[in-house]
């Protein structure tokens, strides 16, 4: 897989991952530290699943001559 490939998106969705060892830890320890850890991934990936999506109306570098340098 090249880098070409992998979108941001698809980068964030790979942390999700990180789910496994901390439901791992979770199941083995009687605390609520694994759990917790699970929903802080959780909290993460879905903040930088929507940091990442395509922006509307991005005219940055666009040709357009409604902006004017002054």
């Amino acid at each position: 897989m090249t880098t070409s490939l992998l979108t941001p998106r698809h980068g964030a969705a790979l942390g999700l991952l990180a789910i496994i060892p901390a439901l791992v830890y979770a199941i083995g320890r009687p605390s609520l530290a694994g759990y917790v850890a699970a929903v802080n991934i959780v909290i993460i990936f879905g903040s930088l699943y929507i940091a990442m999506q395509p922006v509307e109306g991005d005219l940055h570098g666009s040709d357009d001559d409604s902006h004017e340098s002054t």
